[in-house]
């Protein structure tokens, strides 16, 4: 860790990407701020802020569109970068070089080979870095895993995961790097798998493994309904380093949003794990279905307690290992292909086009619970993909 003590009293933060996702670090950095934990000493982004905006209740602070200029100024021990994903690397580079501790949203880089090098630039500062994987704060994994060792549901045969949100395309005009796969000669890879639903692969491979190796094998079948070149509706099937099976089925065209899930595949029952709400429930064969929810720990909150306690970092760049190594297969992978408008229910509303897979939602809770693929189960947009054998997990 970095010699330079922190500052008596609230750690000085700054915030790099105000506007979209960069509110909600706003509203996450409020009640330690009310704490007396941290202070928001500036804001950082192309686009200042527009006028009378109270910045989530932090109210007026100075707002450069310089990072250099920023660091230097307001002298922040902790950096949030909320950016698009081909900038992680190298602006980054920049928190770390004046003396930073970087809070860094996920996906944590744009490439396995720049996460190498974000884990080496780390390591030579001295500092903490910390991704954004906000799941990965949920007591309810270390849950998992002791209902797991408890032999709750028998052996673990695989995890399946399901995923149906629903976007319009608001969701793909919001930036000029939403939905690319590639933008001005830098890969970019904003697909379903690599980010709305980041979570769910990289809270599969913590579950499985830790996280922190890299997955034997991993299949993506990459799809669009939306006009984009990422996809928006997707299968990914691994094995882990412990040669446990995955298979996660997700997609942004469902006719609505409902909690994502992972479903643990035991061989007397299964453990649901709805990870955005932190909420496990467990079934077995002769018994009623027992759920309960679990608190969360704040991404920041662990990474002051990390400065000042030495209390292990939750999500180091070296956790998303797994991951990254996942983003690597969906970056090189041949691009998504359409999916036919035959196959969709698609109109305009408020001002934003929809759009709906036909029998989405059944079929990727079908593809969670068999651990297959959309073409396996029938789908005839994805016939033309050849497929692997199915994984075989029943519970």
């Amino acid at each position: 860790m970095n010699t330079r003590p922190l500052p008596e009293g609230p750690v000085p933060v700054l915030l790099v990407g105000l506007h979209g996702h960069g509110r909600s670090h706003l509203r996450a950095l409020r009640p330690l701020a009310d704490q007396g934990l941290v202070r928001l000493v500036g804001v950082c982004d192309p686009r200042p802020p527009t006028p009378g905006d109270d910045l989530e209740g932090h109210g007026p602070v100075p707002h450069f569109d310089d990072l250099d200029r920023a660091l230097r100024e307001t002298e922040a021990r902790v950096t949030v970068l909320v950016t698009p994903i081909h900038t992680h690397l190298p602006l980054a580079r920049t928190v770390l070089a004046h003396g930073s501790h970087l809070l860094l949203e996920k996906p944590t880089t744009a490439t396995l080979a720049e996460l190498h090098e974000l884990t080496d630039a780390v390591a030579a500062s001295g500092l903490a870095c910390q991704v954004g994987f906000q799941s990965l704060g949920s007591a309810g994994i270390d849950h998992v895993r002791h209902l797991l060792a408890e032999g709750a549901v028998g052996e673990l045969r695989g995890i399946g995961g399901a995923g149906t949100w629903k976007r319009t395309s608001a969701y793909y005009d919001r930036a000029p790097w939403a939905g690319r796969r590639r933008m001005a000669g830098h890969d970019v890879v904003d697909g379903a798998l690599t980010n709305p639903f980041a979570h769910m692969v990289a809270t599969s491979l913590a579950l499985a493994d830790g996280g922190s190796h890299a997955p034997r094998e991993i299949t993506p079948d990459l799809f669009h309904a939306h006009p984009i070149e990422a996809d928006d509706t997707s299968c990914l099937r691994l094995r882990t380093h412990e040669d446990i099976p995955v298979c996660l089925a997700v997609t942004l065209c469902a006719p609505r949003s409902l909690p994502p899930a992972l479903h643990l595949h035991g061989e007397r029952g299964h453990i649901t794990f709805e990870y955005t709400v932190d909420r496990i429930t467990v079934h077995r064969p002769g018994h009623a279905p027992l759920t309960t929810t679990h608190p969360r720990t704040g991404l920041m909150e662990n990474l002051i307690a990390h400065l000042r306690e030495d209390v292990p970092l939750l999500v180091p760049p070296t956790a998303t290992l797994g991951f990254t190594h996942v983003l690597e297969a969906v970056r090189t992978a041949p691009d998504p292909r359409p999916i036919p408008t035959e196959y969709q229910d698609v109109w305009r509303e408020a001002g934003a086009t929809h759009r709906t897979v036909h029998d989405i939602e059944a079929l990727v809770r079908l593809s969670a619970r068999r651990m297959t693929t959309f073409a396996d189960l029938g789908a005839a947009w994805a016939a033309s993909i050849p497929t692997a054998h199915p994984l075989e997990v029943r519970s």
